[in-house]
């Protein structure tokens, strides 16, 4: 679609925040336009897990689950601390719920509430074990129609047979394929239709986790004939003579253009995670190691065009970024992808992380984001390479990063250099580079705590969230084994991120607000262009999605408002 000239509001990127928040001001009278950087809709959201962190839904409420607003205060007042700003939290905790119900009635999007779904610290005062975390239900994306092929692919690395999706219930069933009667006909059908849907659309089309959330919201986006303007980056904001953002200025296909704004802005293009300038300016370590999985074109570009209007981009969270452990893996065509350690390898047992001196440094089985804050403080001590080290048997049985469980090939994986195998933990040791002698002390205390059953060191497996992630069927401990079975393998891994947190200042309407806390005129912003709500610390799943959509929800309700329309949330 060309640029139209004017429009009553315009939402700068595709993701949940976005199009959440243009699907609302449709619903509420107004005639949006999205503008997307890329060739694709979905944004971040499209290649995430795509859990929803929304405390007080409706689902968690029908099946019983316990819980109160009071004791998701006392937890995020416990994760967040002193960079906690209330009436933000107050705001997306009131809001929230109403946003997923509206999404519910009026959009494609359906939700399950993960009954047991653990905070990432259970610990704490407040922390729940199921109810707050919801996922989008699987979608067949061919109900797109044309439309399929603008829907942003997943990871490569994060799908099998040349693109099949992989969710949730895929990782339980597909290991049993050959093992369990029901485990083999769930392979057959979704494997059978991945096959189909290769020779007809040359790609997979059984949306799972982010991907199945971002076609849902798509699908509603268009069904409303909502117009996404590809390929049109954001390049500058201007006022009109009374201070208020009246036009975006944008880049579409090489060229300058203007569009006329009636009523508001909305900042929603994924923050600054590609921004090599920024990142370095915010993470020290940049410059040595890091890479994000955030797509390539979330260049922070909404950010530059908001400062130069006098707004500012958060500096005191607890971290820029939300972190993820990543490896690097070549490909056969000479390019190099990223993989996140998420979920799938470090919590399950028979796995240490070490680092350059030959010594673990973590609980492997903490969170991602946790995880890496370890390496940080590492690094900041002078360590600068880390593994991840397992045994043949836990190779086998779980995978390690990129590389498949069995029946999964390894051979293609050492020689490129991705998987490193030994035939000892010496010969591991001098592969690493790492003293030979601190790597076997290591593994040494290690397995005699695996094998009693707790970790004296890390207590890896010690609460609920880790051992909600290791192999219930491995006694004591889900999360303990001894690393005893040859060949042993490492995978090298380093500081990355799922998505930054430090964004534009705003209030609790998601107004973009001025050095002196003054809201700009016309400009709103949602997803991870607003500050993170939860100040750089990561409480839980979902976390980024959660608020994106809840915000999104509120930026709409105050346009609306500001547009002199009947605003659709409920005070």
């Amino acid at each position: 679609m060309s640029l139209p000239q004017t429009a009553d509001a315009v939402v700068v990127g595709s993701g949940a925040a976005g199009m959440c928040a243009a699907i609302a001001l449709k619903k509420g009278g107004l005639e949006p336009v999205i503008l997307e950087k890329t060739e694709y809709f979905g944004g971040s959201t499209a290649v995430s897990g795509g859990a929803v962190w929304v405390p007080g839904n409706h689902h968690g409420q029908a099946v019983g689950i316990a819980d109160s607003r009071e004791a998701v205060m006392t937890y995020l007042e416990a994760e967040v601390g002193e960079v906690l700003r209330r009436e933000m939290v107050e705001a997306f905790l009131e809001q929230g719920p109403q946003a997923v119900r509206f999404l519910e009635a009026e959009t494609e999007v359906k939700f399950a509430v993960r009954t047991l779904g653990p905070d990432y610290h259970p610990d704490q005062p407040g922390a729940a074990l199921g109810g707050r975390v919801m996922d989008p239900l699987d979608y067949d994306a061919r109900r797109l129609g044309p439309a399929l092929e603008r829907l942003r692919h997943p990871i490569a690395e994060f799908t099998i047979l040349n693109g099949m999706m992989v969710g949730r219930a895929d990782l339980a069933q597909l290991p049993k394929a050959l093992k369990e009667a029901g485990a083999f006909v769930h392979a057959g059908k979704v494997v059978t239709r991945h096959l189909l849907d290769l020779v007809r659309y040359r790609r997979g089309t059984r949306s799972v986790l982010g991907n199945a959330l971002a076609a849902r919201l798509g699908k509603t986006v268009y069904d409303l004939g909502i117009p996404i303007v590809y390929g049109t980056s954001l390049s500058g904001l201007v006022r009109d003579t009374e201070g208020r953002v009246s036009s975006v200025e944008v880049q579409q296909a090489g060229q300058c253009a203007t569009l006329r704004v009636r009523h508001g802005v909305l900042l929603a293009a994924g923050g600054f995670p590609q921004d090599r300038q920024r990142r370095h300016a915010m993470m020290e370590h940049a410059e040595q190691r890091h890479w994000s999985m955030s797509p390539a074109g979330n260049t922070g570009d909404s950010l530059r065009a908001a400062e130069q209007l006098g707004a500012r981009v958060a500096r005191d969270n607890h971290h820029p970024a939300f972190w993820s452990p990543v490896s690097r893996l070549p490909r056969a065509d000479g390019t190099t992808a990223t993989f996140p350690h998420l979920f799938l390898d470090r919590a399950k047992p028979g796995l240490i992380a070490i680092d350059d001196r030959g010594q673990r440094f973590v609980n492997e089985s903490n969170s991602y984001h946790d995880f890496v804050a370890a390496m940080l403080q590492r690094m900041a001590d002078g360590c600068r390479r880390f593994w991840l080290v397992a045994d043949h048997t836990f190779v086998r049985r779980y995978g390690l990063g990129a590389v498949r469980p069995s029946p999964g090939r390894l051979a293609p994986f050492i020689r490129r250099g991705y998987l490193i195998r030994a035939t000892d933990p010496a010969d591991l040791a001098s592969q690493l580079g790492v003293e030979a002698h601190r790597l076997a002390d290591t593994l040494a205390r290690y397995n005699r705590d695996a094998r009693a059953g707790e970790d004296r060191d890390f207590a890896k497996g010690g609460n609920a969230y880790n051992r909600y992630l290791g192999d219930p069927e491995n006694a004591p401990n889900p999360c303990l084994r001894p690393i005893i079975d040859a060949p042993f393998y490492a995978v090298e891994i380093h500081p990355g991120d799922i998505g930054t947190a430090a964004g534009v200042i705003t209030d609790a309407q998601a107004r973009v607000l001025d050095a002196e806390q003054r809201p700009i005129p016309g400009l709103w912003a949602a997803g991870n262009d607003m500050n993170s709500i939860m100040g750089g610390s990561y409480p839980g799943p979902g976390i980024t999605l959660g608020p994106a959509l809840t915000f999104g929800w509120i930026s709409a309700n105050s346009i609306l408002l500001n547009a002199g329309k009947t605003p659709l949330s409920k005070p």
